[in-house]
């Protein structure tokens, strides 16, 4: 099956002839087609774009013409259009020019965007093709893509539980090998955790490496898009393709060092023997951290230890109120930005012909779903006149403290290790009517948004059930400091050669949990 090859494997295949670009774009499109008729789809992709077969088919003219030419033209094209041919997925917030974009939610119904966002156009001028959007939290609120308006994406490994959120969507297709890779979002761990909950590599970068040009915002200062894929080449390469300043984002930046992600290297045993890990204390000793989970973290600082790094547990208190300071902040910045939303300048209205305020109201109300209102009232409530924005400046107050003291902590250490989520994915429905237990599925991944830091969920291991129960994936984030994307994913390639195709939970048709298909 050619749609469960790493990228380096389909750009190898279209240059030598193998096969063609159609024919793995037609075989994502199958894949996708055959689970949509399943009993039980998994719901990742909401629709597949018409064109993706003729976009496919004139990078085979450009294969065929280069071939014809020769070895130079080959390299040569691979240089101008580096992900020609590449299928991926796209979350439903980020625009694809003549495409629709709802954010899951009924408010945008029927809505088209009018250009591309900037990550969109950078990898169609790299030659990537986008596949199709994948469902996600109503406007990325959620950690299990259970609140949007076309119903839950399930876990591809198991079907009873949920694939993670917002960006549930694109990874669960990724992991289902209905995409090479995808693009999320997140805001407070929207990437890292469906990575972690589906076995796939899931990066945040730092804030500003990727343009949000052209995404639609929850909470602006926190935002970031994120990359999913089986392998960290396989996010390393569209890395340095979609990385730098865009003229349409001032919060945007250049990424140091972003040659090395063209062709990614492990760490050497030299360069090991230096790293230091830090290991915050508060997460080792985190109140409902499951017993699988924490087994597997063990492992995982076990592997550094034995490749010669040095592993330290610190105190950091401050990590207590990173849940507190991340919903105060993202919740007021969710309530100005989804004011926009108002029936008028674009999306889905209900008039009932009552006057300005009726209209507003039966639209909004009809528009959202119930995570989104809460979150807007919340929001609304931190920054009403009542509270006079003590709450939101107290908020904004912590995560100076929070940046600050990640920024000390990374004076002395290379590396932060931790789980990416407290437990392994849950069933569906299990935590959707209580708001509180599905934010605590963000206790470890926040702390990185605030400090607007990079990090990498890495598939590690698996749950080991005393009954029959399926075997879930387990993620460990390796956090580095800002603008070393390149370190984490230096070490995240020598977790992938010291576990071969652990990032891939399902490969020819199995699900290599199950047994140890994975290299583990």
């Amino acid at each position: 099956m050619i749609n469960e090859l790493s990228i380096q494997e389909v750009l190898e295949g279209f240059s030598s002839g193998k096969f063609t670009c159609k024919e793995l774009v037609k075989q994502t499109i199958d894949t996708y087609e055959s689970d949509k008729n399943s009993e039980i789809p998994l719901n990742a992709f909401l629709e597949m774009y018409d064109d993706s077969l003729s976009l496919a088919e004139k990078a085979d003219e450009l294969y065929q013409k280069a071939r014809s030419e020769g070895e130079e033209s080959l390299k040569k094209l691979l240089q101008e259009k580096p992900l020609l041919g590449v299928p991926f997925a796209v979350k439903d917030n980020i625009s694809v020019k003549g495409k629709k974009l709802t954010c899951s939610s009924n408010i945008l119904k029927g809505y088209v965007a009018p250009y591309n966002a900037t990550v969109t156009q950078r990898l169609l001028d790299a030659g990537a093709i986008p596949l199709g959007r994948c469902n996600m939290d109503e406007f990325a609120m959620g950690s299990s893509t259970e609140y949007s308006v076309y119903g839950a994406t399930r876990n591809p490994i198991d079907r009873e539980y949920v694939s993670g959120g917002s960006s549930g969507g694109s990874t669960a297709a990724v992991a289902a090998n209905q995409a090479i890779f995808g693009l999320g979002t997140e805001t407070g761990g929207s990437v890292r955790l469906p990575a972690s909950y589906c076995g796939v590599y899931g990066l945040k970068p730092t804030y500003g490496v990727l343009s949000r040009w052209g995404v639609v915002a929850y909470g602006s200062s926190l935002d970031q898009v994120g990359l999913i894929a089986h392998t960290p080449k396989d996010i390393a390469l569209p890395l340095s393709v979609l990385s730098g300043v865009d003229f349409y984002d001032d919060t945007s930046c250049d990424l140091p060092n972003s040659n090395e992600l063209q062709n990614l290297k492990s760490l050497s045993d030299e360069e090991f023997k230096k790293l230091k890990i830090a290991v915050p204390r508060q997460f080792e000793q985190a109140k409902g951290l499951d017993k699988d989970v924490a087994k597997v973290f063990e492992d995982t600082k076990n592997w550094f230890i034995s490749k010669g790094a040095t592993i330290q547990v610190v105190d950091l208190p401050i990590l207590d109120a990173s849940i507190a300071s991340y919903y105060i902040i993202a919740l007021s910045e969710a309530a100005s930005n989804l004011s926009r939303f108002d029936g008028i300048r674009y999306g889905n209205r209900q008039d009932p012909g009552q006057g300005y305020d009726e209209f507003y109201t039966k639209t909004r109300s009809e528009g959202f779903g119930p995570e989104v209102k809460r979150r807007i009232v919340i929001g609304n409530y931190v920054l009403s006149e009542q509270m006079s924005g003590k709450c939101y400046k107290t908020g904004m107050s912590v995560r100076a403290r929070i940046q600050k003291e990640i920024a000390k902590l990374f004076e002395s250490f290379d590396l932060i290790l931790s789980p990416t989520c407290p437990t392994p994915a849950f069933k569906l429905g299990q935590k959707v009517d209580d708001p509180m237990e599905m934010y605590l599925s963000d206790l470890f991944t926040t702390f990185v948004n605030l400090s607007r830091v990079p990090s990498i969920s890495v598939p590690a291991g698996y749950t080991n059930p005393s009954d029959n129960s399926t075997k879930l994936p387990i993620g460990i984030q390796f956090v580095g400091k800002m603008f070393s994307e390149s370190l984490i994913m230096k070490i995240a390639q020598s977790w992938e050669e010291s576990h071969p195709l652990c990032g891939y939970p399902i490969r020819d048709g199995k699900n290599a949990f199950s047994g140890n298909e994975s290299g583990r």
